[in-house]
Protein backbone atom coordinates (compact mmCIF):
# COMPACT_ATOMS: atom_id res chain seq x y z
CA UNK A 1 0.00 0.00 0.00
CA UNK A 2 1.20 3.92 0.09
CA UNK A 3 2.34 3.44 3.52
CA UNK A 4 4.53 0.59 2.70
CA UNK A 5 7.31 2.77 1.01
CA UNK A 6 7.28 4.84 3.88
CA UNK A 7 8.70 1.52 6.48
CA UNK A 8 5.78 -0.10 6.94
CA UNK A 9 6.33 -3.51 5.63
CA UNK A 10 3.46 -5.02 8.06
CA UNK A 11 0.32 -6.45 5.75
CA UNK A 12 -1.87 -5.72 8.56
CA UNK A 13 -0.33 -2.31 9.45
CA UNK A 14 -1.05 -1.31 5.70
CA UNK A 15 -4.73 -2.80 5.69
CA UNK A 16 -5.33 -0.32 9.26
CA UNK A 17 -3.88 2.40 7.24
CA UNK A 18 -6.09 2.04 4.27
CA UNK A 19 -9.30 1.22 6.29
CA UNK A 20 -8.18 4.58 8.74
CA UNK A 21 -8.02 6.95 5.14
CA UNK A 22 -11.44 5.40 3.88
CA UNK A 23 -13.08 5.85 7.26
CA UNK A 24 -11.63 9.87 7.07
CA UNK A 25 -12.76 10.16 3.10
CA UNK A 26 -16.51 8.40 4.31
CA UNK A 27 -16.78 10.94 7.60
CA UNK A 28 -15.84 14.09 4.48
CA UNK A 29 -18.40 12.62 2.84
CA UNK A 30 -20.68 12.48 4.68
CA UNK A 31 -20.07 15.82 6.66
CA UNK A 32 -23.00 17.18 4.07
CA UNK A 33 -20.52 19.34 2.14
CA UNK A 34 -21.40 20.55 -1.22
CA UNK A 35 -18.88 19.45 -4.17
CA UNK A 36 -16.23 22.53 -3.53
CA UNK A 37 -15.91 21.29 0.12
CA UNK A 38 -15.54 17.69 -0.82
CA UNK A 39 -13.60 17.89 -3.28
CA UNK A 40 -11.18 19.99 -1.05
CA UNK A 41 -11.80 17.95 2.04
CA UNK A 42 -10.23 15.11 0.35
CA UNK A 43 -7.24 16.55 -1.06
CA UNK A 44 -5.90 17.83 1.65
CA UNK A 45 -6.50 14.52 3.34
CA UNK A 46 -5.21 11.65 0.96
CA UNK A 47 -1.55 14.31 1.16
CA UNK A 48 -1.73 14.01 4.65
CA UNK A 49 -2.12 9.94 4.82
CA UNK A 50 -0.14 9.17 1.81
CA UNK A 51 2.46 11.16 2.05
CA UNK A 52 2.48 12.66 -1.39
CA UNK A 53 3.18 16.58 -1.79
CA UNK A 54 0.43 17.59 -3.83
CA UNK A 55 -3.45 16.45 -4.66
CA UNK A 56 -6.24 17.75 -7.38
CA UNK A 57 -9.26 17.15 -7.93
CA UNK A 58 -10.86 18.04 -11.44
CA UNK A 59 -14.75 17.91 -11.85
CA UNK A 60 -16.40 16.89 -15.15
CA UNK A 61 -18.56 19.51 -16.37
CA UNK A 62 -22.00 19.53 -17.07
CA UNK A 63 -21.83 19.38 -20.24
CA UNK A 64 -19.47 16.03 -20.03
CA UNK A 65 -16.66 17.91 -22.23
CA UNK A 66 -14.39 19.22 -19.83
CA UNK A 67 -12.46 18.60 -16.50
CA UNK A 68 -12.34 21.91 -13.77
CA UNK A 69 -10.27 21.97 -10.86
CA UNK A 70 -12.85 22.39 -7.88
CA UNK A 71 -9.89 21.19 -5.15
CA UNK A 72 -6.08 21.13 -4.77
CA UNK A 73 -3.94 21.02 -1.52
CA UNK A 74 -2.05 24.45 -1.14
CA UNK A 75 -0.97 26.90 -2.57
CA UNK A 76 -2.98 25.42 -5.62
CA UNK A 77 -6.21 25.11 -3.62
CA UNK A 78 -6.72 29.21 -4.97
CA UNK A 79 -6.74 27.69 -8.64
CA UNK A 80 -10.19 25.81 -7.59
CA UNK A 81 -12.47 26.87 -10.73
CA UNK A 82 -9.97 28.87 -12.81
CA UNK A 83 -8.37 25.72 -14.25
CA UNK A 84 -10.10 23.84 -17.10
CA UNK A 85 -8.83 20.71 -19.54
CA UNK A 86 -10.75 19.54 -22.36
CA UNK A 87 -11.68 15.64 -21.77
CA UNK A 88 -9.10 13.97 -23.91
CA UNK A 89 -6.05 16.68 -23.01
CA UNK A 90 -3.28 16.08 -20.93
CA UNK A 91 -3.14 13.27 -18.50
CA UNK A 92 -6.13 13.93 -16.74
CA UNK A 93 -7.76 14.35 -19.88
CA UNK A 94 -6.76 10.79 -20.75
CA UNK A 95 -8.07 9.44 -17.88
CA UNK A 96 -11.45 10.66 -18.23
CA UNK A 97 -11.56 9.83 -21.85
CA UNK A 98 -10.77 5.82 -21.26
CA UNK A 99 -11.36 5.33 -17.56
CA UNK A 100 -8.19 3.72 -16.99
CA UNK A 101 -5.76 4.95 -14.32
CA UNK A 102 -2.13 6.64 -15.74
CA UNK A 103 1.37 5.98 -13.72
CA UNK A 104 4.24 8.34 -14.76
CA UNK A 105 7.28 7.23 -12.32
CA UNK A 106 9.46 10.28 -13.83
CA UNK A 107 10.16 12.22 -16.87
CA UNK A 108 6.57 13.58 -17.32
CA UNK A 109 7.41 15.50 -20.45
CA UNK A 110 7.92 12.39 -22.65
CA UNK A 111 5.01 11.09 -22.18
CA UNK A 112 2.91 12.44 -25.66
CA UNK A 113 -0.12 12.74 -22.70
CA UNK A 114 1.64 15.32 -20.37
CA UNK A 115 0.27 18.90 -21.07
CA UNK A 116 1.96 21.39 -19.19
CA UNK A 117 0.00 23.95 -17.42
CA UNK A 118 1.97 26.63 -15.42
CA UNK A 119 -0.39 27.51 -12.80
CA UNK A 120 0.12 24.12 -11.54
CA UNK A 121 4.03 24.10 -11.62
CA UNK A 122 4.52 20.82 -13.06
CA UNK A 123 8.03 20.61 -13.28
CA UNK A 124 8.22 21.03 -9.45
CA UNK A 125 6.92 17.28 -9.56
CA UNK A 126 8.74 14.27 -10.25
CA UNK A 127 5.87 11.26 -10.20
CA UNK A 128 2.41 11.04 -10.64
CA UNK A 129 -0.69 9.04 -10.18
CA UNK A 130 -4.14 9.30 -11.87
CA UNK A 131 -7.25 7.83 -11.41
CA UNK A 132 -10.89 8.27 -12.61
CA UNK A 133 -13.68 9.07 -10.35
CA UNK A 134 -16.59 6.68 -11.33
CA UNK A 135 -19.92 5.48 -9.83
CA UNK A 136 -21.47 2.17 -9.38
CA UNK A 137 -23.29 2.75 -12.62
CA UNK A 138 -20.53 3.33 -14.43
CA UNK A 139 -20.49 7.39 -14.68
CA UNK A 140 -17.15 9.38 -14.95
CA UNK A 141 -17.94 12.58 -12.98
CA UNK A 142 -13.77 13.18 -12.80
CA UNK A 143 -10.40 12.69 -12.11
CA UNK A 144 -8.08 12.50 -9.07
CA UNK A 145 -4.24 13.00 -9.22
CA UNK A 146 -1.44 12.72 -6.57
CA UNK A 147 2.05 14.33 -7.32
CA UNK A 148 5.17 13.62 -5.49
CA UNK A 149 8.51 16.16 -5.64
CA UNK A 150 10.64 12.77 -5.20
CA UNK A 151 10.71 9.92 -7.38
CA UNK A 152 8.21 7.22 -6.30
CA UNK A 153 7.35 3.71 -7.37
CA UNK A 154 3.23 3.62 -7.36
CA UNK A 155 2.17 0.10 -6.73
CA UNK A 156 -0.91 -1.59 -8.55
CA UNK A 157 -1.71 -1.55 -4.34
CA UNK A 158 -1.02 2.44 -4.28
CA UNK A 159 -3.21 2.67 -8.01
CA UNK A 160 -6.44 -0.12 -6.08
CA UNK A 161 -6.40 2.82 -3.24
CA UNK A 162 -6.96 5.72 -4.64
CA UNK A 163 -9.44 4.26 -6.86
CA UNK A 164 -11.30 3.11 -4.07
CA UNK A 165 -11.38 6.85 -2.48
CA UNK A 166 -12.17 7.94 -5.78
CA UNK A 167 -15.07 5.78 -6.17
CA UNK A 168 -16.07 6.76 -2.69
CA UNK A 169 -15.75 10.52 -3.98
CA UNK A 170 -17.44 9.74 -7.36
CA UNK A 171 -20.90 8.43 -5.16
CA UNK A 172 -20.68 11.40 -2.99
CA UNK A 173 -19.81 13.83 -6.01
CA UNK A 174 -22.70 12.55 -7.97
CA UNK A 175 -25.27 12.67 -5.35
CA UNK A 176 -24.40 16.39 -4.45
CA UNK A 177 -24.50 17.24 -7.87
CA UNK A 178 -28.12 15.85 -8.17
CA UNK A 179 -29.22 17.48 -4.76
CA UNK A 180 -27.86 20.73 -6.11
CA UNK A 181 -29.81 20.12 -9.29
CA UNK A 182 -32.68 19.63 -7.47
CA UNK A 183 -32.49 23.09 -5.39
CA UNK A 184 -31.67 24.51 -8.34
CA UNK A 185 -34.76 23.33 -10.14
CA UNK A 186 -36.87 24.47 -7.49
CA UNK A 187 -35.49 27.50 -7.06
CA UNK A 188 -36.50 28.39 -10.58
CA UNK A 189 -39.90 26.46 -10.31
CA UNK A 190 -40.29 29.84 -7.15
CA UNK A 191 -39.46 32.61 -9.27
CA UNK A 192 -41.40 30.98 -12.24
CA UNK A 193 -44.50 30.71 -9.48
CA UNK A 194 -43.39 34.76 -8.43
CA UNK A 195 -43.66 35.40 -12.12
CA UNK A 196 -46.72 33.76 -12.84
CA UNK A 197 -48.06 35.88 -9.86
CA UNK A 198 -46.78 38.60 -10.91
CA UNK A 199 -48.40 38.59 -14.51
CA UNK A 200 -51.59 37.71 -13.17
CA UNK A 201 -51.22 40.46 -10.39
CA UNK A 202 -50.40 43.36 -13.57
CA UNK A 203 -53.27 41.99 -16.04
CA UNK A 204 -55.82 42.62 -13.05
CA UNK A 205 -54.56 45.82 -12.64
CA UNK A 206 -54.79 46.70 -16.17
CA UNK A 207 -57.92 45.01 -16.62
CA UNK A 208 -59.22 46.55 -13.26
CA UNK A 209 -57.84 50.56 -14.54
CA UNK A 210 -59.58 50.45 -17.75
CA UNK A 211 -62.90 49.11 -16.34
CA UNK A 212 -62.58 51.82 -13.78
CA UNK A 213 -61.18 54.92 -15.90
CA UNK A 214 -63.12 53.93 -18.93
CA UNK A 215 -66.42 51.57 -18.60
CA UNK A 216 -67.47 52.41 -15.06
CA UNK A 217 -67.70 56.71 -15.89
CA UNK A 218 -69.66 55.55 -19.16
CA UNK A 219 -71.99 53.75 -17.48
CA UNK A 220 -72.39 56.41 -14.47
CA UNK A 221 -72.93 58.90 -17.00
CA UNK A 222 -74.70 56.89 -19.16
CA UNK A 223 -77.30 56.30 -15.63
CA UNK A 224 -77.64 59.94 -15.24
CA UNK A 225 -78.45 60.88 -19.15
CA UNK A 226 -81.16 58.39 -19.17
CA UNK A 227 -82.43 59.13 -15.20
CA UNK A 228 -82.42 62.66 -16.63
CA UNK A 229 -84.35 61.62 -20.09
CA UNK A 230 -87.15 59.86 -17.42
CA UNK A 231 -87.17 63.06 -15.95
CA UNK A 232 -87.82 65.28 -19.05
CA UNK A 233 -89.65 62.92 -21.10
CA UNK A 234 -93.43 64.15 -20.14
CA UNK A 235 -92.35 67.93 -19.84
CA UNK A 236 -89.94 68.01 -22.24
CA UNK A 237 -89.75 65.06 -25.34
CA UNK A 238 -87.55 66.81 -27.55
CA UNK A 239 -84.58 67.23 -24.21
CA UNK A 240 -85.63 63.46 -23.31
CA UNK A 241 -85.06 62.96 -26.98
CA UNK A 242 -81.56 64.45 -26.85
CA UNK A 243 -80.38 62.67 -23.45
CA UNK A 244 -81.18 59.26 -24.63
CA UNK A 245 -79.35 59.56 -27.88
CA UNK A 246 -76.50 61.14 -25.65
CA UNK A 247 -77.16 57.86 -23.39
CA UNK A 248 -77.15 55.67 -26.60
CA UNK A 249 -73.52 57.30 -27.55
CA UNK A 250 -71.90 56.12 -24.18
CA UNK A 251 -73.48 52.98 -24.49
CA UNK A 252 -71.68 52.47 -27.37
CA UNK A 253 -68.71 53.55 -26.18
CA UNK A 254 -68.54 51.41 -23.05
CA UNK A 255 -69.08 48.42 -25.39
CA UNK A 256 -66.26 49.01 -27.74
CA UNK A 257 -64.23 49.79 -24.19
CA UNK A 258 -65.50 46.04 -22.79
CA UNK A 259 -64.11 44.25 -26.26
CA UNK A 260 -60.67 45.98 -25.92
CA UNK A 261 -60.42 44.85 -22.63
CA UNK A 262 -61.48 41.49 -23.56
CA UNK A 263 -58.97 41.74 -26.55
CA UNK A 264 -56.08 42.38 -23.94
CA UNK A 265 -56.54 39.32 -22.22
CA UNK A 266 -56.43 37.40 -25.35
CA UNK A 267 -56.78 38.89 -28.74
CA UNK A 268 -59.59 37.49 -30.84
CA UNK A 269 -57.69 37.84 -33.88
CA UNK A 270 -56.14 34.23 -32.90
CA UNK A 271 -59.36 32.57 -32.28
CA UNK A 272 -60.13 33.52 -35.74
CA UNK A 273 -57.49 33.22 -37.73
CA UNK A 274 -54.39 31.20 -35.67
CA UNK A 275 -50.96 32.60 -35.11
CA UNK A 276 -49.44 33.14 -38.39
CA UNK A 277 -52.44 34.68 -39.78
CA UNK A 278 -52.83 37.09 -36.66
CA UNK A 279 -49.01 38.01 -36.68
CA UNK A 280 -49.54 39.14 -40.44
CA UNK A 281 -52.63 40.95 -39.42
CA UNK A 282 -50.40 42.77 -36.36
CA UNK A 283 -48.01 43.51 -39.13
CA UNK A 284 -50.21 45.54 -41.43
CA UNK A 285 -52.15 47.34 -39.04
CA UNK A 286 -48.63 49.43 -37.87
CA UNK A 287 -47.81 52.51 -39.11
CA UNK A 288 -44.29 51.08 -40.37
CA UNK A 289 -43.31 51.71 -43.94
CA UNK A 290 -42.03 48.11 -46.02
CA UNK A 291 -42.74 46.04 -43.49
CA UNK A 292 -42.50 42.55 -44.76
CA UNK A 293 -43.54 38.95 -43.22
CA UNK A 294 -42.58 35.27 -43.26
CA UNK A 295 -44.95 33.16 -41.35
CA UNK A 296 -46.01 29.34 -41.26
CA UNK A 297 -48.78 27.24 -39.50
CA UNK A 298 -47.37 26.52 -35.87
CA UNK A 299 -48.69 24.08 -33.42
CA UNK A 300 -48.78 25.93 -29.65
CA UNK A 301 -51.11 26.31 -26.80
CA UNK A 302 -53.57 28.99 -26.60
CA UNK A 303 -51.53 30.55 -24.12
CA UNK A 304 -48.10 30.42 -26.03
CA UNK A 305 -49.78 31.64 -29.04
CA UNK A 306 -51.10 34.75 -26.58
CA UNK A 307 -47.81 35.29 -25.56
CA UNK A 308 -46.12 34.72 -28.92
CA UNK A 309 -48.67 37.49 -30.12
CA UNK A 310 -48.00 39.91 -26.95
CA UNK A 311 -44.08 39.93 -27.47
CA UNK A 312 -44.61 40.67 -31.26
CA UNK A 313 -46.50 42.96 -30.75
CA UNK A 314 -44.63 44.90 -28.06
CA UNK A 315 -41.27 44.67 -30.42
CA UNK A 316 -43.30 46.27 -33.41
CA UNK A 317 -44.02 48.88 -31.09
CA UNK A 318 -40.66 49.43 -29.92
CA UNK A 319 -39.53 49.46 -33.59
CA UNK A 320 -42.23 52.42 -33.74
CA UNK A 321 -41.04 54.04 -30.75
CA UNK A 322 -37.26 54.16 -31.07
CA UNK A 323 -35.90 52.33 -34.49
CA UNK A 324 -36.55 54.92 -37.06
CA UNK A 325 -36.38 51.99 -39.29
CA UNK A 326 -36.96 52.18 -42.46
CA UNK A 327 -37.45 48.64 -43.62
CA UNK A 328 -38.61 45.84 -40.82
CA UNK A 329 -39.27 42.30 -40.75
CA UNK A 330 -41.35 39.36 -39.14
CA UNK A 331 -40.75 36.19 -39.39
CA UNK A 332 -42.49 33.19 -37.94
CA UNK A 333 -40.76 29.75 -38.71
CA UNK A 334 -40.56 26.32 -36.88
CA UNK A 335 -37.08 24.78 -36.48
CA UNK A 336 -35.64 22.12 -34.40
CA UNK A 337 -38.51 21.09 -32.34
CA UNK A 338 -39.26 25.01 -31.50
CA UNK A 339 -41.28 28.01 -32.87
CA UNK A 340 -38.75 30.56 -33.52
CA UNK A 341 -40.07 34.28 -34.17
CA UNK A 342 -37.22 36.72 -35.24
CA UNK A 343 -38.30 40.95 -35.79
CA UNK A 344 -35.73 42.66 -37.41
CA UNK A 345 -35.05 46.38 -38.72
CA UNK A 346 -32.77 48.86 -40.33
CA UNK A 347 -33.21 51.46 -37.30
CA UNK A 348 -30.83 53.17 -34.95
CA UNK A 349 -30.12 50.37 -33.13
CA UNK A 350 -28.78 50.50 -29.67
CA UNK A 351 -26.41 49.30 -27.63
CA UNK A 352 -27.40 46.18 -25.29
CA UNK A 353 -24.98 46.61 -22.34
CA UNK A 354 -26.34 50.12 -21.72
CA UNK A 355 -29.84 48.44 -20.90
CA UNK A 356 -30.87 47.87 -17.44
CA UNK A 357 -31.29 43.81 -16.46
CA UNK A 358 -33.69 44.32 -14.06
CA UNK A 359 -37.48 43.38 -15.46
CA UNK A 360 -40.12 46.30 -14.92
CA UNK A 361 -43.82 45.32 -14.86
CA UNK A 362 -44.48 42.13 -17.30
CA UNK A 363 -45.16 43.33 -20.63
CA UNK A 364 -43.50 46.56 -20.75
CA UNK A 365 -40.53 46.82 -22.83
CA UNK A 366 -37.34 43.96 -22.83
CA UNK A 367 -37.91 42.93 -19.58
CA UNK A 368 -41.08 42.24 -20.15
CA UNK A 369 -40.52 40.61 -23.37
CA UNK A 370 -37.87 38.00 -21.07
CA UNK A 371 -40.07 37.40 -18.74
CA UNK A 372 -43.07 36.59 -21.18
CA UNK A 373 -40.48 34.36 -22.87
CA UNK A 374 -39.10 32.49 -19.71
CA UNK A 375 -42.49 31.78 -18.26
CA UNK A 376 -43.28 29.69 -21.82
CA UNK A 377 -39.47 27.86 -20.75
CA UNK A 378 -38.27 29.76 -23.82
CA UNK A 379 -35.80 32.12 -25.15
CA UNK A 380 -35.89 35.74 -25.62
CA UNK A 381 -32.51 37.81 -27.02
CA UNK A 382 -31.51 40.83 -28.77
CA UNK A 383 -28.55 41.21 -31.40
CA UNK A 384 -28.10 45.34 -31.65
CA UNK A 385 -25.65 47.37 -32.66
CA UNK A 386 -25.93 51.82 -33.17
CA UNK A 387 -26.34 52.60 -36.35
CA UNK A 388 -27.23 48.97 -37.50
CA UNK A 389 -30.53 48.40 -37.01
CA UNK A 390 -32.13 45.33 -34.19
CA UNK A 391 -32.65 41.71 -34.37
CA UNK A 392 -35.36 40.34 -31.30
CA UNK A 393 -35.24 36.62 -31.68
CA UNK A 394 -37.75 34.43 -29.58
CA UNK A 395 -37.42 30.57 -29.32
CA UNK A 396 -40.58 28.55 -27.88
CA UNK A 397 -40.12 24.61 -27.42
CA UNK A 398 -42.59 22.55 -28.85
CA UNK A 399 -42.53 20.13 -25.84
CA UNK A 400 -41.95 21.34 -23.30
CA UNK A 401 -42.63 21.08 -19.54
CA UNK A 402 -45.93 24.13 -19.15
Amino acid sequence: MIRSRLGLADPESDADSDAQLLHRVIEILSAGRDLDGIAQGVADLITETTSTDVCFVHLLDPAGDRLRLRGATAPFDQLARRIELPVGEGVSGWVAAHGAPVVITDNKRADPRYRYIPELRGEEFISMASVPMITRPGDLVGVLNVHTRERREFTEADVELLGSVAGLMAGAIENASLHSRLAEREEARERFAERIVLLQETERRRLAGEIHDGISQRIVSLSFHLSAAADAVVSDPAGAAEQIARAQELAAGALEETRHAIAGLRPPVLDDLGLAASLESLARSVPLPNVRVDTVTTSLPEHAETAVYRIAQEALQNVMKHAGAAHVQLRLSVAAGAVLLEISDDGVGFDPATTTRRAGPVGHGLPGMRQRAELLGGQLTTDSTPGRGTVVRLRVPLTQER
